[in-house]
């Protein structure tokens, strides 16, 4: 798995670390994230009805994705949320870290990411470094940086 901090730290992007007791839901983080301010968002790691083609896509932490209109927008027929054994091979994680710091663990490039437009106008991002008991905040400039860097042209869209 790779490094996180290092990785952004020879990027040249600077970020703020927090550690705080392990999260696994939106309800879980929002307390654990008292006193910090940040866009809160959550991520799904989703699946095509085929299991060929995975998603990993970031939306703001209160929005309620219907996943019959995503498979929709996305040309698919249906999605599903991709099992652990598949999280843990696509993106090298367990449940509760998922975050696009997880596209880092995606080798081969087969996730394609996607971010929710509402997040697109937001300062300052939060993300788990694939471990939920710590959050790098680091602006909007130092996201798209990364993004590039893996890869990632970062697909928006609205959800």
């Amino acid at each position: 798995m790779e490094n996180v901090f290092e990785y952004l730290e020879n990027l040249g992007v600077s970020y703020e670390l927090f550690e705080h007791v392990a999260v696994f839901s939106v309800h879980d983080a929002q307390e654990a994230y008292t006193g910090k301010s940040f866009a809160e968002n959550k991520n799904l790691f989703l699946r095509n009805r085929k299991g060929d083609t995975h998603y990993l896509v970031t939306v703001p932490a209160s929005k309620k994705v219907d996943l019959d209109v995503l498979a929709e927008k996305l040309g698919e027929k249906d999605l599903s949320f991709a099992s652990p054994k598949r999280l843990e091979k696509y993106l090298g994680v367990e449940r509760g870290s998922v975050s696009p710091f997880c596209l880092l663990n995606d080798a081969e490039g087969e996730v394609i990411f996607i971010m929710d437009t509402e997040l697109c106008d937001s300062e300052l991002f939060g993300f788990h470094p694939n471990v939920n008991t710590k959050t790098v905040i680091l602006s909007r400039d130092g996201f798209e940086k990364y993004l590039e860097s893996v890869e990632q042209e970062g697909r928006y869209m609205d959800i």
